[in-house]
């Protein structure tokens, strides 16, 4: 059984340190940053841009689109939370803040108001796009860098393109 309780003892030996790829610790933490803290944002914009078309989708399909949004925005909360915490263990501060996130955000703005489902379903699909770009910029990036923050991104990248072919899957004709 685990003690907690009591407070692990500190190591000193470098051996138990986490051991960077390239560079030094300091150089890799800058460098995941440099690509995670993008992806964040975007997240975040996917989160609250996917929740205005949750709140206003309309249409014969209103239900499933209703509540499938809600999962992409779960997801893209969730994975946000992954990216930034991942810059966050490695010792520097990742911005979230949403003036930040407006501010650097490539995403699509919605029209405010209620929109038929096809038109919710296409800005949240260019929203996921976006962040797609970003990922794909991260996973780049990160490959000699940092394989371990690569990894966080290409979770990010598989669930983006699920949760894309589920909401495409709603408006394709073939």
């Amino acid at each position: 059984m685990t003690d907690t309780k009591t407070a692990p003892k500190k190591t000193t030996k470098a051996a138990d340190a986490p051991k960077a790829t390239k560079g030094s610790s300091a150089d890799v933490a800058a460098g995941v940053a440099q690509y995670l803290t993008p992806v964040v944002q975007e997240l975040v914009a996917l989160a609250v841009n996917g929740k205005q078309a949750h709140w206003h989708v309309r249409g014969v399909n209103f239900i499933a689109v209703h509540e499938l949004l809600d999962e992409v925005v779960a997801h893209a909360q969730g994975w946000a939370d992954e990216a930034a915490e991942r810059v966050v263990a490695l010792g520097l501060p990742v911005d979230g803040r949403l003036k930040s996130v407006a501010d650097r955000s490539g995403a699509v703005n919605p029209k405010l108001g209620f929109q038929p489902y096809d038109e919710a379903i296409a800005d949240v699909i260019a929203q996921m796009d976006v962040a797609t770009e970003k990922v794909n910029d991260a996973i780049e990036g990160l490959e000699e860098l940092d394989p371990a923050s690569q990894d966080v991104a290409i979770e990010i990248r598989r669930g983006l393109d699920k949760d894309r072919w589920f909401l495409f899957s709603h408006v394709a004709v073939k």
